[in-house]
């Protein structure tokens, strides 16, 4: 049975609709969706994790200080609440288990700062035991860049390096992760564009190339990524946006597909989801596709495991998208798949 699991914004403060964290049970075949259960009373859960086992979720608590766990049902998908800690930052936006799951890493995006915390053996959170605080000369935007701003923190898929793009200082950290530590890479920090503002990355599943989501100026980055030294070098720039979209806009999410011969990108402003082909020589990217997201606001979207089904969360108009996707194109084709939900801003899948 494969479950998925959806973050909300929840506050006020954010004109947030959601509830919290709904659990649906999904059917691979169709794509479709089935309400399971609504996890409420909580603040922000804006980003999610689940362990390998599909028996403990974890949450951030966006615009908040804290980071829960919750344990798993297995045979239900249904979640209870089990822990919570603090980040000792403001307003974590993004987490990352290490590949042995004995700790999580955490971005916190207004205090400039990323923090490590522990995992206990029964799945629980324990006190932090490092933050690493994030400087250097932010970026000329007046209003998105008056300070550093960690946004994402993957593991590589190496698991040995954690990779920050930093929306306020136009730059992406990379820091090796050792005995629970991050400590400073061989090549510390790649320069993205002025006011470019990079927001998350995803790596191809075999080459060796990595790709930046640029918030601000809505392209994407495609970067050599060395495995050996942890380095990034840029080599190519390209826009995610139709040519004939005159309108402003901001990118959010990027992925890979599993077989690495397809990139997605969304685009708040046009909300579309931009298709990209990778050439499986050299890395590059060609814009082949800017599906609409037939909703407002596509802060997030995720493949599913099979790679056959995009699921695009339309934020602003409260709703779940199912696209199929075409098996060798890449491209995207809407369904008649579509799901309220409030304010949906991330969404997993058990195994």
């Amino acid at each position: 049975m494969v479950f998925a699991y959806v973050g909300s914004r929840t506050t006020r403060e954010r004109n947030a609709r959601g509830d919290g964290i709904s659990v649906y049970r999904c059917n691979p075949k169709s794509g479709a969706l089935e309400l399971v259960q609504v996890q409420g009373e909580l603040v922000n859960p804006s980003f999610l994790a689940l362990n390998k086992a599909g028996d403990r979720l974890y949450a951030v608590h966006g615009d908040g200080e804290e980071i829960s766990s919750f344990v798993v049902d297995r045979s239900t998908g249904r979640i209870n609440f089990f822990n919570r800690q603090s980040t000792q930052g403001k307003n974590p936006v993004h987490l990352a288990l290490d590949p042995t799951e004995r700790f999580v890493v955490v971005s916190n995006h207004i205090t400039s700062s990323l923090a490590v915390l522990p995992i206990e053996a029964d799945g629980s959170l324990g006190t932090l035991t490092q933050l690493v605080k994030i400087e250097g000369e932010p970026g000329p935007h007046r209003k998105e860049q008056p300070f550093a701003k960690p946004h994402f923190n993957p593991f590589d898929p190496s698991g040995k390096y954690v990779v920050v793009p930093d929306k306020g200082l136009d730059k992406t950290f990379v820091f090796r992760f050792e005995d629970g530590q991050l400590r400073p890479g061989q090549f510390p920090a790649t320069m993205g564009r002025e006011a470019s503002g990079p927001r998350h990355i995803a790596f191809h599943p075999v080459k060796p190339w990595a790709y930046i989501a640029n918030e601000l100026d809505s392209t994407v980055t495609a970067c050599r990524f060395d495995v050996s030294s942890g380095e990034l070098s840029p080599f190519q720039i390209i826009t995610g946006l139709a040519d004939t979209f005159v309108g402003n806009s901001r990118s959010a999410e990027i992925e890979v597909d599993r077989v690495g011969r397809t990139l997605y990108v969304s685009n708040r402003g046009e909300d579309t989801i931009g298709v990209f082909r990778i050439d499986v020589g050299n890395g590059r990217l060609t814009l082949i596709q800017s599906q609409p997201s037939t909703g407002k606001t596509p802060r997030f979207f995720v493949l599913s495991k099979d790679g056959r089904w995009l699921y695009a969360l339309n934020e602003e108009s409260d709703s779940i998208v199912v696209f199929a996707v075409d098996s060798d194109s890449g491209q995207l084709s809407p369904t008649d798949l579509q799901y309220a939900s409030g304010s949906p801003v991330c969404m997993v899948f058990s195994d």
